[in-house]
């Protein structure tokens, strides 16, 4: 029997006018902005403070992934549907899907099987066009910067070998990362050395994720860093009165995206930055509209609990004033065994001595959310391959730490496959109390922040600041953002930065290369290991299996 693939399953599916999933959150058609039939966008005056405090917000994460991903979309997807089946007025709060991964190994970010949401060939390519307004955001600025330094009858003296700023755009591309621009002359501007980031890592994204609202993202784009004069004063983007400009770039892109669940169930989806190089959540606005017009909000956070998880809780909610009353950590057989040793080509071979040896990653994972005083429920993602010794070994586990365990077979029966995990879940969030305790304070300075996370969360020994990184601190101080929160941009592969120590390692040295300053989203980025933040296609790029026929029907999609 052939599987369907996830394109094809989503476009089987028989959608409803996006004014009848807006029904169901009690918003009437007078308020949505459309986007043809399936999308719209919500204004921001229903967000609802009151409402806000009162709602459910469910984190889904993760145990370290392996390359191709866990299935956390998923997850939350099939989450929100088994929620509804049950009886909970739910929604899945999401972010939209970068095209760096849809073309590149990972695939899109729209869920799988039959746990996915709808349009799924539009949200993971262009969508509403948020992408494409952050990159022409950011890209704004940058020219700003490089024209300010080229008019001195126009120049505040920033001196260019200061400018950390980069362009963007949403796509791999490794031969950007490192480049001359201003070649040609006195007309081609000034020559310096520049470079590129994926639009999911510019600080442009972190900002709109951030944010309050337009006032308040115009203030903190206002705040971005971008280099100092000749005589060594900082100058802000404000400076160079880039902000209003920039904002009224991102007008429409501020106000979150409402689509449908397979099963036509609201999921709002805004914000897309990465979690192994930036905060990893979707934004702010989106989470509490969600929280405004549902009773659960299911909401998740990029790769690991290391990551995604750990910037949720500690930059995120902290700025948000929210707190989750529950935490999904989504687990593989495949994964476990991955991190158990076993060969990536053999996952899908039953083998309960790697997964039993790859254990303590997914105990270091729930202790982690144990630290952060919540309750872990661990959704065991239910892949075709999997034995049942398998699946019962990961529950025993569970069981005997006396943590909550529901298998999630989403993928496979959507909602009526998520109902028992929705079930522990409601039992958890209906037990909560207060709200969760960060890792660290904010008033730590910048290098406790980054010894208490590497320590407290990963796992580390010890950590090393190389020269560049303690040049870094000098600068961070001497801006005074020492208050800041930390963003640490580390591989998802390992609980470390070294990409080859799977498992739990422990006692190990963490090393910070640099920093990098994000004053407008309000937090320091420590760079960790080889970390990079524009990232490079595969050898065998899944662009090559993507394709489109005369009548406009796309395949390939993941």
């Amino acid at each position: 029997m052939s599987v369907k693939s996830d394109l094809e399953i989503a476009q089987e599916a028989k959608l409803q006018h996006i004014n009848q999933i807006a029904a169901k959150l009690n918003v009437p058609d007078n308020q949505l902005e459309h986007y043809g039939k399936y999308k719209a966008k919500l204004p921001l005056s229903l967000i609802d403070e009151q409402k806000v405090a009162q709602s459910n917000m469910i984190l889904v994460t993760a145990i370290t992934p392996t390359p191709s991903g866990e299935g956390k979309t998923t997850t939350s997807i099939g989450l929100v549907e088994g929620l509804n089946k049950i009886g909970k007025k739910a929604t899945a709060v999401l972010r939209e899907p970068s095209l760096g991964p849809v073309f590149g190994m990972k695939g899109g970010a729209a869920g799988g099987g039959y746990s996915q949401v709808v349009p799924m060939e539009d949200i993971n390519l262009h969508f509403t066009g948020d992408f494409a307004a952050i990159e022409k955001a950011n890209n704004l600025l940058a020219a700003l910067i490089d024209n300010n330094i080229q008019n001195p009858k126009h120049s505040l003296g920033i001196d260019p070998r200061t400018v950390s700023w980069k362009r963007v755009m949403d796509m791999n591309d490794r031969a950007l990362r490192q480049i001359v621009s201003g070649l040609g002359g006195k007309t081609g501007g000034f020559l310096r050395e520049a470079g590129f980031n994926i639009t999911a890592a510019s600080e442009i994204m972190a900002i709109l994720c951030l944010a309050n609202d337009l006032e308040d993202l115009k203030e903190k784009m206002g705040n971005i860093y971008v280099g100092d004069t000749f005589d060594g004063k900082p100058v802000y983007a404000r400076d160079i009165k880039a902000n209003g400009a920039m904002a009224a770039l991102l007008k429409e892109a501020i106000k979150p995206n409402l689509v449908q669940t397979l099963e036509g169930n609201p999921a709002i989806i805004h914000g897309g930055p990465f979690a192994n190089i930036a905060q990893g959540t979707n934004s702010v606005i989106a989470t509490k509209m969600g929280m405004s017009l549902s009773d659960y909000v299911v909401t998740e956070a990029g790769f690991g609990a290391d990551l995604g998880a750990e910037k949720f809780l500690d930059i995120k909610c902290g700025y948000a004033g929210i707190s989750p009353k529950a935490v999904v950590l989504v687990a593989t057989v495949r994964a476990l065994k991955y991190h158990g040793g076993q060969e990536r080509n053999e996952l899908t071979q039953p083998n309960v001595e790697a997964l039993k040896n790859g254990l303590g990653n997914l105990e270091k994972h729930i202790e982690n959310i144990q630290q952060f005083g919540l309750a872990p429920v661990v959704a065991i993602n239910k892949f075709v391959t999997d034995s049942q010794e398998e699946l019962d070994t990961i529950t025993q586990a569970c069981e005997n730490l006396g943590v909550r365990v529901a298998l999630c077979e989403g993928w496979e029966f959507g909602g009526d496959g998520t109902k028992e995990l929705a079930a522990e879940v409601v039992k958890a969030a209906e037990a909560a109390s207060g709200t969760y305790n960060p890792i660290y304070n904010w008033n730590d300075s910048i290098e406790e922040k980054v010894e208490k996370v590497a320590k407290k969360i990963y796992g580390a020994g010890s950590v090393v600041f190389n020269p560049k990184a303690k040049a870094g601190l000098k600068i961070i101080k001497k801006l005074g953002l020492e208050n800041l929160p930390i963003c640490v941009a580390k591989t998802q592969n390992s609980l470390s930065d070294n990409t080859k120590l799977l498992g739990r390692p422990e006692g190990f040295k963490l090393t910070v290369r640099e920093f990098e300053i994000a004053a407008g989203a309000g937090f320091v980025i420590p760079i960790t290991g080889s970390m990079l933040r524009m990232p490079g296609l595969p050898a065998v790029p899944a662009a090559e299996g993507i394709d489109i026929d005369k009548e406009g029907n796309i395949t390939g999609l993941s």
